[in-house]
């Protein structure tokens, strides 16, 4: 512990929470309950198990499968042997998966049931791979996760860990089209919850008595983030395996959830749900969203149908969550600042800048950066692209175009880069455009976003093809599907003669983008 009596990292936040709350259920997963001083015990064996497969501080160790109570013993477990998680998408092709286990070189990785087949199908191509342990069986050749775990004692391992070290490896897509391991530190986790903690508003306080719903995948920060941070408050976190619309109704329902974090798209499935408006949302204190922009529309629908407050968050990966919120008293109709994504926290400082770097006054469009104590660390062994995005100042730029008003209200107005948020997951146009440029008959293709009522927004292909050859958007699609993730694959593919470019031979992408947009007043939807 600090001197100031608050965990100096986050295994040591285990061990307060094990004393603090004892035998209050820290997490609910599929019928089972852990108590937080179970969880510390499970968290001690899992630390010793790491030792004992020769793990080392600061190595990596990879998980893939879906969300459970299974997933927080190993990233918690793995913070006290000082080693770091790398949660992998799930959802990503097999190629895209292998990429990311050989990138933080894992040693050992965990997989959940319904990704035993396509590990067996990469592991040949993972040289670093020493063990592959099965989080709920189902591979007799590998070993079973509880069996490996309990065959260690439950005695606290001891490892020495500093608050700059590494606590988790979120892997974000990539511009070049390979993800990058962005490395969030103990001391990120930190300082998001401690800083200005006696000033906190009423949504973003929590009492011991909160239910929270851990609903979004936990290879994201929107999973994990939201994992730990219920941890930290002693609150109760309820696990979904993976996102039911359905099933969320449920939790709300039955386990009494208080709060619970959902990107826009996900909340667009709750609300549709025939159901919706017949649960008893009277325990549901606040909503937080965010991820990527909500359309007005739904706001108003949520809020009539959900009847509790709603927080609006900005952040990313690289923030370790969350940086500016906008609170439930300016979720008002007609009001200008619900078009704002909100105020930074405490302890965040926000700056608009222009091409050269310089701050821009409240109203000039810009580049947002952000400097606080929650930037992460770095990109994993990429110091270039670290370097690009972090500056010696500490200063980070997000890639998001935007402005502030006078009161310190942001404003996304559009992204510097060519990103795509589809239902909250990001999307990069390189890694989809290499992937159609794989197709022999494929000459160049750009790939833009374009508006969708169910996602946000939606990838389009606009491919052109060598002289004499064609193509259906099916041809396209389909090609793609077995080289990218299916989140990640076009909906929609045009064919066009030749790409806009400018004098210097780089695609018009505004240009091809501009009139799906038509008459609507941001970039992003």
């Amino acid at each position: 512990m600090s001197a100031s009596g608050e965990p100096a990292n986050l295994a040591d936040m285990v061990r307060a929470r094990a004393k603090s709350r004892g035998n209050a259920i820290a997490f609910e997963f599929e019928g089972r309950r852990t108590s937080f001083a179970e969880f510390d015990i499970k968290t001690n064996r899992v630390a010793n198990a790491l030792k004992a497969l020769g793990v080392k501080p600061r190595e990596r160790i990879a998980y893939l499968g879906k969300n459970s109570d299974i997933y927080f013993e190993l990233l918690l477990g793995a913070m006290k042997a000082n080693v770091v998680m790398a949660p992998v998408n799930w959802r990503l092709a097999g190629p895209e998966i292998a990429f990311i286990v050989g990138d933080c070189k894992a040693p050992v990785l965990f997989v959940g049931p319904e990704f035993i087949t396509q590990v067996s199908n990469i592991k040949s191509q993972l040289a670093d791979l020493r063990s592959i342990i099965t989080t709920e069986g189902g591979a007799p050749e590998w070993q079973d996760y509880a069996a490996w775990r309990d065959a260690q004692s439950g005695d606290d391992a001891n490892v020495e860990i500093s608050p700059k070290d590494i606590a988790i490896q979120l892997y974000t897509s990539g511009t070049t089209g390979k993800p990058k391991g962005a490395m969030l530190s103990h001391s990120n986790f930190l300082n998001l919850v401690e800083t200005g903690k006696g000033e906190k508003p009423d949504w973003n306080q929590w009492t011991e008595d909160d239910v929270s719903l851990v609903a979004m995948p936990v290879f994201h920060i929107g999973g994990s983030g939201w994992g730990v941070l219920g941890l930290y408050h002693g609150a109760k976190g309820v696990i979904a395996r993976e996102f039911d619309p359905n099933r969320v109704l449920d939790f709300i329902e039955q386990s009494g959830v208080t709060k619970l974090f959902m990107v826009p798209a996900a909340m667009q499935f709750v609300v549709r749900q025939p159901r919706a408006r017949e649960v008893d949302f009277s325990k549901l204190k606040y909503m937080l969203y965010g991820a990527s922009p909500i359309p007005a529309a739904l706001l108003k629908e949520c809020i009539e149908v959900f009847g509790c407050g709603f927080v609006q968050m900005y952040g990313m990966t690289e923030t370790t969550g969350t940086i500016v919120a906008l609170p439930p008293e300016d979720h008002v109709e007609g009001l200008e600042r619900m078009r704002s994504a909100g105020k930074a926290l405490p302890g965040i400082e926000l700056a608009i800048l222009d091409a050269d770097g310089k701050k821009l006054p409240p109203g000039e469009v810009g580049e947002i950066a952000t400097r606080s104590g929650s930037n992460m660390v770095g990109y994993w062994n990429l110091p270039e692209a670290t370097a690009k995005t972090l500056d010696s100042e500490g200063w980070l730029r997000t890639g998001d175009a935007g402005y502030m008003d006078r009161d310190g209200y942001l404003y996304i107005h559009d992204r510097i880069k060519d990103m795509i948020i589809s239902g909250g997951e990001n999307i990069y146009p390189a890694e989809v455009e290499s992937a159609i440029c794989d197709h022999p008959d494929v000459a160049e293709v750009a790939v833009v976003g374009v508006p969708d009522e169910k996602w946000g927004e939606a990838v389009k292909a606009i491919v052109v093809m060598k002289p004499g050859k064609k193509a259906t958007p099916s041809d396209i699609i389909n090609f793609t599907r077995e080289r990218i993730a299916g989140f990640k694959t076009p909906k929609s593919v045009d064919f066009i003669e030749a790409l806009p470019r400018n004098a210097s031979g780089k695609i018009l992408r505004r240009h091809l983008r501009d009139p799906y947009w038509a008459g609507k007043d941001r970039q992003v939807n």
